[in-house]
């Protein structure tokens, strides 16, 4: 009976997993970017063409891979992270070339380009497809035909293809240079008017945590996207419109959160119109004009429409009135990297075992002696690039289905042997098509991304297969990828993450009692909290700990009862962290006395020691903050909800 409901279970988690990893989500086709990457991949072919070489045009390709790492950030950052991604792309293609000879170095570069993407993407929380175009760029380039002089020229091409990718990448910005920016300043807006509508309601937590969480957003890409040396009047009205946003966010914190009943609806309504008006170029028509206030208002809602009256205000301000001094304050790269690369960091444990698997399954490639063996390499870098155990799965799924599709779509484009302007048309379609289908579900995307991958590796090939021969060929390559990305993931360090959970809990809430003794304390003239190394560290921590918990959530078995009482500790955890950081930045931070701060850091003790040794919690009292109340109500949720 028992192992009947065992087995039961069992094929009910199958099952589960099966159908979220079939599932086609809701978001829009991105169309612009679609067609972009589809021009981005056929116009060096086109080019080679015209200059009766499409042998070049197709190795210059490879640079169009380029695009695929665009994504809607700041131009600013978008022209850094792409010219990055170029140099990264010409290098792995002078090393795939230079490796080619040598099997077993091309399986430990292969480990060594994948580990290392993954390094850098995680510790600087870059969004993008990470690791797998650089390992597919090597891969490719050790498949040709073995020429180490050639070195300089595929990396020359390959630069060339990818400088036009980011000619494209940036061209929004000729006529909406801060879009992005404008983009997530106006959610802020929205988010807080769904806040302001919140309260007194039983959303208000999560309405407060997406509001939190939107700030800190537009906070990172608002960084991303400052020039110090070129700032425009719309880069400073989003700015100051920025921070007017989380001065309302901390007073209603202060003043609506305990037990307010419902406020006016008309607050929630003149920030949404604040919000709608964001980014039209017409900024004659004052939001505080549309919507009139209530008759009977006490005296804080009368300073919160005051602030909100203030936001719209900045909206229509002459220029010279709101040039105030930009303070921007981001991590150092240094910082980033060294707080990624720590034994405790999931960030750095993810990418070593990414490598060592990636370069087992080269080896294992290369022994059996599969032609075109770099296919199963880069199906299991595919599985592997899973951020969970769970997602693991799910890719190991969409790989499955959607590569042995496309594998037999390419084999049957490839039976035609397509030449000179139906290989570039093909390109681009199947590129513009996967960018379409990438967003719905990463199954459909390789259904026409294994193609595309295909003719462009096999269509400078002197070797001649029959479909039979290569369908099959590709299949069992991709299948043994597969399998062995399946077992690397799933049995090699799969409860990792939720045993750092009590360490890494204990370790964030030290730097945040850190942190407050330096907020409440005299450090003497000089000192600036908002750049020291205190919240550094405790920003660290807090990043480092959010991402452990989400690969925590996605282990196979999970241990459902330690999540929920986790999930309410890092609510709680990254609130504190969101207060004391804007704390910081006030002036008007009281001194608390000897004793105040004393209890504060035992209470902080009290609940490292209780999260370290995964022990009860004695209550502690917690002194009142004079103008930071919100900061002490956060203390008292933490260690209720470490009890």
């Amino acid at each position: 009976m028992g192992e009947n409901h065992k087995s039961g279970a069992s094929s009910s988690k199958v099952l589960t997993i099966m159908k979220q990893a079939m599932a086609v989500n809701k978001k829009p086709f991105p169309w612009l970017k679609a067609f972009c990457a589809g021009v981005a991949a056929a116009l060096p072919i086109t080019i080679g063409l015209l200059f009766d070489n499409i042998e070049y045009g197709l190795l210059a390709g490879m640079g169009s891979f380029t695009y695929l790492y665009v994504f809607n950030i700041p131009y600013a950052q978008r022209a850094k992270k792409i010219f990055f991604v170029i140099l990264g792309m010409c290098l792995v293609s002078v090393l795939g070339t230079l490796a080619a000879p040598y099997p077993l170095a091309i399986a430990i570069l292969m480990g060594i380009i994948g580990a290392t993407a993954i390094f850098i993407f995680g510790a600087l929380r870059i969004t993008g497809p990470s690791a797998i175009f650089f390992v597919l760029v090597f891969a490719m380039t050790t498949g040709m035909p073995i020429q180490p002089e050639l070195a300089p020229l595929r990396a020359g091409l390959v630069f060339l293809s990818g400088a036009l990718s980011w000619i494209i990448a940036m061209f929004g910005w000729f006529y909406n240079p801060h879009g992005p920016e404008t983009g997530v300043v106006q959610r802020v807006y929205l988010e807080l008017a769904a806040f302001l509508d919140s309260v007194g309601a039983k959303n208000f937590s999560e309405a407060r945590h997406r509001v939190m969480s939107v700030l800190k957003e537009a906070e990172e890409t608002l960084a991303a996207g400052y020039i110090p040396w070129r700032t425009t009047d719309l880069f400073n009205r989003l700015y100051v419109l920025n921070n007017h946003a989380n001065k309302i966010f901390l007073f209603v914190l202060d003043n609506f959160s305990k037990g307010h009943s419902n406020i006016s609806p008309e607050l929630g309504q003149t920030v949404r119109e604040i919000a709608h008006s964001l980014g039209h170029k017409d900024k004659s028509k004052r939001v505080s004009k549309k919507i009139l206030q209530p008759v009977e208002m006490d005296e804080k809602v009368v300073h919160l429409f005051t602030l909100i009256y203030d936001a719209d205000a900045i909206m229509n301000e002459p220029t010279s009135k709101i040039n105030q001094t930009i303070q921007i304050f981001k991590p150092s790269l240094k910082t980033l990297f060294m707080g990624a690369f720590d034994k405790q960091s999931i960030v750095f444990i993810t990418s070593i075992r990414f490598g060592v698997i990636t370069i087992i399954a080269a080896i294992i490639a290369f022994q059996f002696g599969f032609i075109r063996s770099y296919w199963v390499p880069l199906s299991c870098v595919a599985v592997l690039s899973g951020s969970t155990i769970v997602a693991t799965y799910h890719r190991a799924i969409q790989r499955g289905f959607g590569t042995i599709l496309g594998i037999l779509i390419a084999s049957f484009i490839l039976a035609t042997h397509p030449n000179g302007y139906l290989i570039a048309l093909f390109i681009l379609m199947l590129t513009f098509i996967t960018e379409l289908f990438i967003v719905k579900n990463y199954g459909l995307a390789a259904l026409f991304f294994t193609p595309n991958a295909l003719l462009m590796a096999e269509s400078t090939s002197q070797e001649s297969f029959s479909f039979a021969y290569f369908a099959s060929a590709r299949i069992i390559d991709v299948a043994i990828g597969i399998f062995i990305g399946l077992i690397g993931g799933g049995f090699v360090g799969r409860r990792s993450a939720s045993c750092r959970l009590p360490h890494l809990t204990t370790k964030t809430i030290r730097s945040q009692a850190q942190f407050l003794f330096i907020l409440f304390s005299d450090q003497g003239e000089g000192f600036i909290a908002s750049t020291s190394r205190e919240l550094k560290k405790m920003r660290t921590n807090i990043i480092n700990l959010i991402t452990l918990y989400n690969t925590a959530a996605g282990e196979i078995p999970v241990n459902q009862k330690a999540l929920d009482h986790y999930w309410s500790v890092i609510f709680a955890i990254e609130h504190l962290g969101f207060l004391l950081e804007k704390c910081s930045k006030s002036e008007g931070r009281p001194f608390l006395s000897d004793e105040a701060l004393s209890q504060m850091l035992l209470a902080f003790e009290t609940m490292a020691n209780a999260s370290d040794r995964q022990c009860a919690l004695s209550l502690k009292s917690v002194p009142d903050i004079k103008g930071f109340s919100s900061i002490t109500s956060e203390i008292i949720h933490l260690q209720r909800s470490l009890c």
